[in-house]
C-alpha cells in the first residue's frame, strides 16, 4: 500500500542578516501511512517548521525545497497555489500550538468553525451550525452553544485549544498535523482529546503527525517516533522501543525526564555535542 505522505530531503531556510540563507530544516525524510507518527525534540529543532512546510504555511521569505514532497500521489511543491489552498484545512489540517495567535480575535469561535466546514463541504448554514456545536461537544466543551458565541479573549487557553482542535477536525481531514495539541490542557482533558485523535486514526484511517516535547506521551500514544536535533532527524524508532533509543541525544532527553521514587540531585542536564548537528 502506498504511503499517504512522502517526504524526501525536505529543507527549509530563511534569509540571514549577513546574507544568504540559514537552514532550519535540513534534509528531513520520512513516510506516513494511516498511523500516528510522533516528532520530538527541543524547541528550535525544526519540528514545527517541518509541519508548516508540509502544509504550505512557511513564513514569508522562507524557502522550501525537497527531492519529494507528495501527498496521496500529488506533488505539493509543483501544485498551483489555489489547488494547495483547497487541500489546506480540508484534506490536510494543522492544529497550531497557541490558540491566542490562531483564532480570529474579532469573530465568534463558532462562526470560525462554521466557516472552516463550509469552505470545504457544501452544507447549509443550519447544518454547519449544528455540526460545529457537535464538534465543540466532542472535544469535551461544556455548554457548546454558549462557547459557540464567544470570542477568543473570552475563553481560557485550554478551551481555546480545544476549539482549535474542533475547527481542524470538522472538515474530516485525511492527514492531521498536531503541533503540541494538548500542551494547554489539564491531564484529564488531554486524555480525552488523545482518545478522539486515536479514534479518528483507527476508525477513519486518518494519518497523524503528532509534534510534542513530551517523550512519555509520544511513546505511549504514537506508533513511530522521529527525533529531531538542529533541523535534522537523528533517530527514527518504534514508539514502544523509545526507551531503547541508541542515539546519545535521544538517550540524553530520556535521562532528563523526572522519575518517581528516584532521588536525583542535581537534576541531569543535556550535554550537547557538536557532532549531533552535522
Amino acid at each position: 500500500m502506498n504511503p499517504m505522505l512522502e517526504v524526501e530531503n525536505l529543507r527549509v531556510a530563511y534569509p540571514a542578516r549577513e546574507g544568504g540563507f540559514n537552514e532550519v530544516v535540513r534534509g528531513v525524510s520520512f513516510t506516513l501511512g494511516r498511523e500516528r507518527l510522533g516528532i520530538v525534540g527541543e524547541s528550535g529543532s525544526g519540528k514545527s517548521q517541518t509541519g508548516r512546510a508540509i502544509l504550505g504555511l512557511t513564513a514569508a521569505g522562507g524557502r522550501v525545497t525537497a527531492d519529494l514532497l507528495r501527498f496521496s500521489g500529488r506533488d505539493l511543491l509543483s501544485m498551483a497555489p489555489r489547488e494547495r489552498r483547497s487541500l489546506r484545512g480540508g484534506r490536510i489540517a494543522m492544529i497550531l500550538q497557541d490558540p491566542k495567535f490562531s483564532l480570529n480575535p474579532v469573530m465568534p469561535i463558532g462562526e470560525q468553525i462554521v466557516e472552516t466546514l463550509r469552505a470545504h463541504h457544501a452544507v447549509t448554514q443550519r447544518i454547519a451550525h449544528a455540526q460545529a456545536i457537535d464538534a465543540l461537544a466532542a472535544v469535551q466543551i461544556d455548554d457548546p452553544e454558549r462557547v459557540f458565541k464567544l470570542h477568543a479573549h473570552e475563553v481560557s487557553g485550554g478551551m481555546g485549544q480545544r476549539a482549535m482542535i474542533a475547527m481542524m477536525l470538522i472538515a474530516q481531514p485525511e492527514l492531521l498535523i498536531a503541533d503540541e495539541p494538548t500542551s494547554a490542557l489539564d491531564v484529564t482533558v488531554q486524555l480525552q482529546v488523545l482518545a478522539i485523535l486515536d479514534k479518528l486514526v483507527a476508525g477513519r484511517g486518518m494519518g497523524l503527525i503528532f509534534i510534542s516535547h513530551d517523550l512519555r506521551l509520544v511513546s505511549s500514544f504514537c506508533d513511530r517516533v522521529l527525533v529531531m536535533y538542529a533541523g535534522r532527524v537523528v533517530e527514527e524508532i518504534a514508539a514502544v522501543e523509545l526507551h531503547n533509543a541508541q542515539h546519545p541525544y535521544t538517550q540524553g532527553l530520556l535521562n532528563c525526564l523526572p522519575q518517581l521514587g528516584a532521588a536525583r540531585h542535581p537534576l541531569p542536564t543535556l550535554d550537547r555535542r557538536p557532532e549531533w548537528a552535522l
